[in-house]
């Protein structure tokens, strides 16, 4: 249902175990048009170095039919900033961020609101990822409100209904109902540390079909759309994957 995956890893994050060559293969196989490279940041324990990031530009921007968007899935950190300097940011079109113990330890639910909404309100990232995580309580309708009001997506993690942060359930459906409300965007995300998953977001649809979540809402519903929402953001416009998307929007509909 939805050909857009904006969240995987590769061996450049060394408890991940596909290289972009296998999620380039695994998209193609899986009808998918637009994928983003987001290896965790570098002050992560096992994670790349800030190279990584800057020299990203040296991946295709099209590789058999499939858009590849250059990201990262930053850290936050305690005083609400990530790991994504200035410079990684100029080299990058999605920036991801979300908590991870590693680098900032589960606290209670006002510090880990007010450090979510500095990082969204700091106009520097696109994506929270799995802000459902139950080892970080957060005010719910505060983060929806400042997500809404900044332009940030929530995401929907697959990876929590299946491998990772077990018992997200009820914060997800906690979120996807605040984002209806609000009429803020939700972003799906596989969290792929293997090419095997990419793409699947069968963990986690059934929240949006229960919420019956509106679809101008969902931003993987169009890779169109990713486009537009991070040109929206500020980013330059990305000519290759726009030529490929705009070919195939007029072939679908989209």
């Amino acid at each position: 249902m939805y050909n857009v995956d904006l969240h995987m890893h590769t061996l450049a994050s060394t408890h991940a175990y596909s290289t972009v060559h296998d999620y380039i293969a695994a998209a193609v196989r899986n009808g998918l048009k637009l994928i983003a490279i987001t290896d965790h940041g570098p002050e992560m324990v096992d994670a790349p170095h800030a190279f990584h990031f800057t020299n990203l530009r040296v991946l295709p921007r099209v590789v058999d039919g499939v858009g590849i968007l250059r990201g990262i899935e930053a850290n936050i950190k305690t005083n609400g900033s990530t790991d994504c300097s200035d410079k990684m940011r100029d080299s990058l079109d999605l920036i991801i961020a979300g908590f991870h113990k590693q680098v900032f330890a589960p606290a209670d639910t006002v510090t880990n609101t007010d450090a979510l909404i500095a990082v969204i309100s700091s106009g520097k990232v696109h994506i929270i990822s799995h802000p459902g995580n139950p080892e970080y309580p957060i005010d719910i309708p505060a983060v929806a409100a400042a997500a809404k009001a900044c332009d940030v997506a929530l995401e929907v993690n697959n990876a929590s209904f299946v491998h990772s942060r077990k018992g997200s359930e009820a914060n997800c459906r906690k979120i996807v109902a605040a984002m209806r409300d609000s009429g803020g965007m939700i972003a799906l995300g596989t969290d792929s540390h293997s090419a095997f998953s990419v793409g699947d977001f069968s963990g986690c649809l059934h929240l949006l079909h229960e919420a019956d979540f509106p679809e101008a809402q969902i931003l993987n519903a169009s890779p169109l759309r990713v486009l537009e929402f991070l040109e929206q953001r500020g980013g330059a416009r990305i000519t290759e994957i726009y030529t490929l998307l705009t070919g195939y929007g007029q072939a679908t509909g989209r």
